[in-house]
């Protein structure tokens, strides 16, 4: 989902088609290790939006947390599989396929943004992206946002190549600098979320809350 500077996502949509195309989950069937730590921050019934959520993994997982879960994402294929995933679940989440400058983001109405590896964004479609998910936020709402450290192009275990698309502790404070930050820590683990997110890998975690 990269631009110019990452030219195997200059056509984000088909390429993320094609990736979610091949057969099973590309990052696994269960949920973020960071999102599964932090998702108690949300009350059952909460409305919580998960932000290019790919096949379903998290917004499902958080669905059977008896959340309200609203979810999207730029490709077809990956919005099936997540679809598929919830219905063999039994849980209900409201999906779309659009991507972060067409999708209808709501404002001030959400209890909690979910943002997990959303690292296809270069820099300014990042600030755009950043600024509808605080927006999203009703008062007291919570992020919970997981990401790769520049670190991770010396594992190269998942991630985009480009560093410019990489968190840094300094970077997400700037970003969300009106929010009040609860945990921001970077940490190394050893990620198996599916075939896409596997090994050793230099993580960057956070939990913010909108005034």
């Amino acid at each position: 989902m990269n631009t110019k500077s990452n030219p195997p996502f200059s056509d984000p949509a088909n390429a993320w088609n094609q990736r979610f195309a091949a057969p099973g989950f590309l990052f696994g069937a269960e949920p973020n290790g960071w999102l599964r730590e932090h998702a108690p921050v949300w009350s059952p019934s909460e409305r919580v939006l998960c932000v290019a959520d790919g096949e379903g993994r998290n917004s499902v997982w958080l669905a059977e947390q008896s959340l309200n879960v609203e979810a999207f994402d730029i490709a077809e294929t990956g919005v099936a599989k997540a679809r598929l995933l919830a219905a063999q679940r039994g849980v209900s989440v409201g999906f779309s396929v659009a991507d972060c400058d067409g999708y209808a983001w709501p404002e001030a109405a959400c209890d909690g943004v979910a943002a997990i590896f959303v690292q296809f964004a270069d820099p300014p479609l990042r600030e755009r992206l950043f600024t509808r998910m605080v927006s999203a936020l009703k008062p007291g709402g919570r992020l919970v946002l997981q990401g790769y450290t520049p670190r991770q192009l010396e594992y190269r275990t998942g991630g985009p190549p480009p560093v410019s698309h990489l968190y840094t502790e300094s970077l997400l404070r700037d970003a969300f600098g009106e929010l009040d930050i609860e945990h921001l820590r970077e940490y190394e683990a050893d990620l198996a979320e599916g075939s896409g997110h596997h090994g050793r890998s230099a993580l960057i975690g956070l939990v913010a809350r909108r005034r």
